[in-house]
């Protein structure tokens, strides 16, 4: 019995689009994960980009369990002597781009290399309730409905 590799030419890529009001930041950046890979598939192979395109809306809702709005902190060094700066995720969901949070979260999760960049472009987050890719038609993916913890 020999091992299935798909071929790029085989993959056949689905739109899927997902409210994230209410979810719980970790949560929600795993399952994209999972789906941009692939993995969620029985024909999943590793060095094809097999996983679903995503669009994530309303990306300054989601929700950080305990302390972490306040407590966890993002460091950056400007070149600078003296100078690190930094910023709580509080400061940076009410910033100027909220849906960065979600695509740094889910850029740690994919695996580095060129596979990981190309799977990256595949996801798409909006900051409000409304995306332009309506002509995909996308079906909705209930992640709140997937787990109880999944939404706060």
């Amino acid at each position: 019995m020999k091992t299935y590799s798909a071929k790029p030419s085989e993959v056949e890529k689905k739109w899927f689009v997902i409210d994230a009001d209410g979810l719980v930041l970790g949560r929600l950046a795993s399952i994209v994960a999972m789906r941009l890979r692939g993995k969620h598939l029985a024909t999943f192979t590793p060095h094809i980009d097999m996983g679903d395109n995503i669009i994530i809306v309303n990306a300054e809702k989601v929700k950080l369990t305990g302390n972490k709005l306040a407590d966890k902190r993002f460091f950056w060094h400007t070149g600078h002597p003296g100078g690190i700066k930094d910023r709580s995720m509080g400061q940076l969901l009410s910033g100027r781009y909220p849906e960065r949070v979600i695509v740094k979260a889910v850029e740690r999760m994919i695996t580095r290399g060129p596979l990981g960049r190309q799977q990256m472009k595949n996801l798409r987050v909006y900051a409000g309730p409304s995306h332009p890719h309506d002509a995909q038609q996308p079906q909705v993916l209930d992640v709140a409905s997937m787990n109880p913890k999944n939404k706060r």
